[in-house]
Order: structure tokens, then sequence, then C-alpha cells
């Protein structure tokens, strides 16, 4: 499974790298991803998902000093929380910088997680910057729990599609997603 990994790493962060759009395990659900400081590549997955542009995106990084790299700051409590949280928790931080303004919501906040999967940390290392990471399914319908629920349509919209076979580090449902303020205000959005 290791060379599998290696593999899909090199071919997933090089169709990145050229502005594609791929289909990936996170370790949540699939995700339809792609260059998150890049505005035409976010721009197509909101077409792809035939999603308004109005909705922020969620977006992966490796590990704390990738997202100290897109957030004005950290606020302490997000800290403790990444590191007790045993299950996939995006915390939405009041100012994003450095990204594509398509992935920062109206108020400046940006949704971040740090995935607890090999495949997506190594592929995000690999690539060097922050990746989109929305559920790879139409906007309204059912969020596909696993490989095999994802609809055609969207699978034909990727241009990179990685290897089912890594998904079984895939919880096959969504992250909590939890809002900060810089006050230590916590806002729980999705348990």
């Amino acid at each position: 499974m290791e060379e599998d990994i290696k593999i899909e790493v090199e071919g997933a962060a090089k169709a990145l790298r050229n502005g594609d759009i791929i289909l990936y395990p996170t370790d949540t659900v699939w995700g339809i991803g792609c260059d998150a400081t890049l505005d035409s590549a976010v721009e197509r997955v909101f077409e792809i998902k035939q999603r308004s542009d109005s909705k922020s995106l969620i977006i992966l990084v490796s590990d704390l000093d990738m997202l100290a790299k897109y957030v004005k700051e950290i606020p302490p409590m997000a800290l403790e929380l990444i590191e007790v949280n045993d299950r996939p928790m995006t915390i939405i931080y009041p100012q994003g910088v450095g990204l594509s303004a398509k992935v920062i919501a109206e108020d400046g906040s940006v949704a971040i997680r740090i995935p607890k999967n090999d495949f997506c940390v190594e592929m995000i290392r690999k690539f060097g910057k922050p990746v989109v990471s929305t559920s790879a399914n139409i906007s309204g319908d059912e969020t596909p729990s696993c490989f095999a629920e994802i609809n055609a349509e969207i699978l034909d919209s990727a241009d990179y599609v990685v290897e089912p076979c890594l998904e079984e580090d895939s919880e096959g449902r969504s992250s909590q997603i939890i809002k900060l303020g810089m006050g230590g205000e916590v806002t729980i959005i999705r348990e």
C-alpha cells in the first residue's frame, strides 16, 4: 500500500500544480480539490458543484506551520482543540491570508482542517500549498460516504481521480466545524 500512496501523492500533486481539479479521499469523505490559492481552479470547483460562490469552501493544510502561513493569527483555543480532538475537525479562523478570495467568507474568515490521514498530509506537503476540500457531490445532493456513491457527473468533471483503494482511512462522514474568535469565542457550526 505504501507504493500506492507514493504514486497517488505524486499524481495528485502534479495535477494540483497544473491548476487541475482532483477527486480524492480525505479523512472524512471524498473531496473535490484544487489549489486553494488559484482563483480559476476554485471557480471550476464551484461550477462542478453547481454551487453559489457566495458560500466559502473548506481547505486542508498539512500541519500547523502551513496553517500559520494562511491565517493572520491562530487563536490559542485552536491549538488546544487541534491537540485534543480525536475526530476530524474544521476550524473557521477569523482572517485568511494568501488564499484565493473565493475560499474566504465575506467576513474574512476561512475554514481550515489539518487532515488525519497519511495520503492527504503527504499530498499537501508534496504540493506545498493548501488544497480545497469540498464534498464530492453536486450542491444539495447527499454527501457520498465512499467512492462508489460518487455521482458520474462529478467523476467525469475531475482531471485526476485518486485510486479508490486509498479511502480506507476515511470516516465516511463530514468533519465537525467550529468557528473561533480571537477573544476565545467558540461557535459550533456542525457537530
